[in-house]
């Protein structure tokens, strides 16, 4: 297929993977591949245990960000046994930071799941990946390609940039991800799968890059209809964002001594099973006054103290303001039902979010 024919209303069917790109890939990727702590070195078997790990972390999350978290994990759960064996509330703990919380929930059900019912062992085949908690398409393609080389090809945001800028794909996305999907697959070899995915990830992170990608160091600089037109930077083409309504509440730090007052979210929803101070509903135009009501009752407790400012976070679907108000209690205060006090010094060891990491901060400060 010609990088013209892609731009068509109705592309035309693409030919196999007989083209001398997947050659072109695979001999930069042996130049320049990226070393990663997930990553299997030339002539080594891949670990399907850290090859799903690093991908589920992945997900909506920077490479320089989860690399301290994927060490953390591996070191204390070498295996997906050992992980499956742990509770879920030391895997939120463990992931806190890391945000976008329902990803633990999953990794812990699917890390049981695999311990469980398949003796430690991760199923080789895309329907046996996808079958498992947590795992859905991309995630089961990424692992069937790059721990057991089958042949397929998983679709990042990394590949589907380099493959719309080649074929100068117009369709906007995530209407264009089928076409996208099609034209990704012309570029696998016959053989070593895995490799042509990651290097397809490895170009659209160090060189296919959103801004200024470097062209002139890339495999396919003579072959890329983005190019040739000079729109490298217009692609993929997106529909434009909605931004989800705005949600305000209220938050309520309360200490006892060197002890701070928390709770846990419910299982189920946003952040679920999460640590967190008592709060208000998040609710569209609600009123100060209305989430004040909302404070938690304490026998002894001083006069709430409203912090100047705003705790402010964006959710996937939403951003929020929080006001944050403060109060101490007595020495020895009885925690309210369904809450508990906790040393502030170890507060790390909770399995805090990050909007409430900010919410401390900004009442402690």
């Amino acid at each position: 297929m010609s990088p013209r024919s892609a731009r068509k209303a109705k592309p035309e069917p693409v030919q196999s993977a007989g083209s001398a790109r997947p050659t072109l890939l695979l001999s930069w990727y042996d130049r320049h591949r990226r070393r990663l702590p997930w990553r299997a070195m030339p002539g080594e078997v891949s670990d399907p245990y850290r090859v799903w790990l690093s991908e589920i972390m992945l997900q909506q999350t920077t490479v320089k960000a989860v690399g301290p978290y994927f060490e953390k994990f591996v070191a204390r759960w070498p295996d997906v046994t050992a992980l499956g064996n742990a509770s879920q509330d030391d895997v939120l703990r463990m992931w806190a930071g890391l945000g976008y919380y329902s990803r633990a929930r999953n990794l812990h059900a699917c890390a049981v799941a695999v311990t469980r019912e398949h003796g430690g062992s991760f199923p080789d085949t895309e329907e046996g990946l996808r079958a498992l908690p947590g795992i859905g398409p991309y995630t089961a393609a990424a692992i069937a390609a790059i721990a057991f080389d089958r042949h397929t090809m998983p679709v990042d945001g990394n590949i589907e940039r380099v493959v719309s800028r080649l074929f100068a794909v117009e369709e906007e996305l995530p209407q264009a991800k089928p076409l996208i999907q099609q034209l990704a697959s012309t570029l696998l070899a016959n053989s070593r799968a895995g490799d042509s995915a990651q290097a397809l990830m490895d170009l659209g992170s160090s060189i296919c890059t959103p801004k200024k990608p470097a062209c002139s160091l890339c495999p396919f600089t003579e072959d890329c209809a983005a190019r040739e037109q000079g729109t490298q930077e217009t692609f993929p083409r997106k529909a434009p964002k909605k931004s989800g309504t705005l949600r305000r509440g209220a938050a309520f730090v309360v200490t006892r001594g060197d002890e701070l007052l928390v709770r846990s979210r419910p299982e189920k929803g946003l952040l679920g099973g999460m640590t967190e101070v008592p709060g208000s509903d998040w609710l569209a135009g609600q009123e100060d006054s209305a989430a004040e009501q909302q404070a938690p009752e304490l026998k002894g407790l001083s006069r709430w103290q409203r912090r100047v400012g705003l705790v402010t976070h964006v959710f996937t679907h939403f951003p929020l303001e929080l006001v944050v108000y403060t109060a101490k209690a007595k020495a020895r205060a009885r925690a309210p039902a369904g809450m508990r006090w906790v040393p502030l010094a170890t507060l790390a060891d909770e399995a805090l979010p990050n909007v409430m990491r900010k919410v401390i901060a900004h009442a402690l400060d």
